[in-house]
Formats: C-alpha cells, structure tokens, sequence
C-alpha cells in the first residue's frame, strides 16, 4: 500500500509464493511496481511446470523446440547448462527427471532453481530503470536489496529463518547492495536431490549463498545443498560469493566474509 513517508509497499501471490516489493523511494509511483508484477506473471506463465500451456510445460510435452521458444526461456536454460558444468552437475535442470515424468528420449526439464532468482534480478532491473535507489524484494525467501531502508545511513538487515525453527533467526545479514538465496528443506520438505544419487543430501539443513547476482547465488544455494556435507568446502572456493551453511548438528559454518551482523 501507498505510504508517501516511506515509498511503497505491496505483497501479491505469484508462482505459488508471495511476493514481497517494498521500495523507499518516495517518488517511484504505484505504476512502477504495476510494471513490476505484471513481469512475475509473465515469468509464471511462461515457466511454470505447473501450468499445461506454460512453455517450459510445453518443451516437456515435446510441442514445442528450444529454437521456437521465447528468447527469455533460452536464454534460462543456456545459463542453467553453464551452471550445471560449473557445479560439477550438482545444479541440474534435468534432475527432475528422476520423478518418473520423463522418457529416455526426452528429458523432464525444471529451470525453477535458476528462473525465481532470475526474475527478482530482472525486476530489480526494471525498477533501476524507473529510477528506484532504495528496494527490497523478496520472492519466498530469494532477496534482492539495494540502497537503504531508511535515509541514507540505515542499511537493510536481513534474518534468515532457521530451517526448522520457526521462531528463530540462524543469522542477520546487513547489506546495502545485496542477493541472498536459501535453499533447504523448510515448508516444502526434502524437495531438493543430488543428481548424481537420486537421493536427499544427508548431513546439511540449509545453505544460504549472498552475492551480486541472485539468480546465480540460487543456484549455488541448490548445488551446494545437493552436495550435502561436501558443500562447505565448495562454496570456499566460490567467487564473488560467501555462504552460510547448517549442518544436522546445528553446527552453522561460514565463509570468511559472510556479512553476518
């Protein structure tokens, strides 16, 4: 809602989680964050798995080629492949293949790992277009943070939720120009595998990655996730990104530079 002290504010239900776009900038109307939402419903519609006429849901059915797809959907899944080369296979859109919805012929493809934090990255954009200095958006845990939440002094500080404590915070992250990913367990349950097992990583509760890119950062998240005790040592050698990783013993392991307050 409007609130001319602080910017704006609003939370819509998009891609099955809310969606959280708070900006601080006073003079950024209500139109920009229209613009804004309408590009989470395009990205849902357009990458769903869960929507029959989605083009990911489509790719899947075989009725339609990578080459006809819309040039956002290939170039998702050429960033996804890198990715996939660059975790040694530990991120893998194909992964999902192992739920028994694909052939041998043709592959189950789910680009979600990468396209939630591609598309906060893209709205950022669009409101760094519109002349936002000050914003938060958090699309069901994937945040993006830039400037200040108050003034020009006051940086934004993040809790992240332990991943099965409800009513604790594993760490607060303060930053002014930030991406933050988690990947666990949390509400969904053990919804990630290692692709290489088929099978839920043993030993972690919950990695989060922090960086300039979240698309990129979701990613790691997944893969270092994936990677189950094996993930701490790889996210040492990350560039550009810090981790933060849980194990099962509640040990909590960081990267030299994680911002944690």
């Amino acid at each position: 809602m409007p609130d001319t002290a602080r910017g704006l504010q609003r939370v819509e239900q998009i891609m099955g989680m809310p969606i959280i776009i708070d900006v601080r900038d006073p003079e950024i109307g209500p139109e920009v964050l229209d613009r804004a939402f309408d590009w989470f419903r395009f990205v849902d519609h357009t990458f769903s798995t869960y929507k029959a006429d989605s083009e990911i849901s489509r790719l899947n059915r075989g009725e339609l080629s990578l080459a006809g797809a819309h040039p956002h959907v290939r170039a998702v899944l050429a960033r996804c492949e890198e990715l996939r080369e660059e975790t040694g296979g530990y991120f893998d859109v194909r992964a999902a293949s192992m739920n028994g919805q694909a052939t041998a012929s043709r592959p189950f493809i789910d680009p979600s790992g990468l396209v939630k934090g591609w598309s906060v990255d893209q709205a950022g954009a669009l409101l760094d277009r519109a002349g936002a200095r000050n914003y938060y958006i958090n699309a069901g845990g994937d945040i993006r943070i830039r400037g200040y939440s108050a003034g020009l002094t006051t940086a934004w500080r993040i809790g992240i939720q332990h991943p099965y404590l409800r009513d604790r915070i594993a760490a607060v992250v303060v930053a002014s120009d930030l991406a933050i990913a988690t990947s666990g367990a949390y509400e969904r349950g053990q919804h990630i595998i290692d692709p290489h097992t088929g099978q839920p990583p043993s030993g972690v509760l919950s990695v989060t990655i922090v960086g300039p890119d979240l698309a990129t950062a979701d990613a790691y998240a997944t893969a270092a996730f994936a990677m189950g005790r094996n993930g701490p040592p790889w996210t040492t050698r990350l560039d550009g990104y810090e981790a933060m990783t849980i194990l099962d013993d509640d040990t909590v392991l960081y990267t030299p530079a994680f911002p944690n307050a």
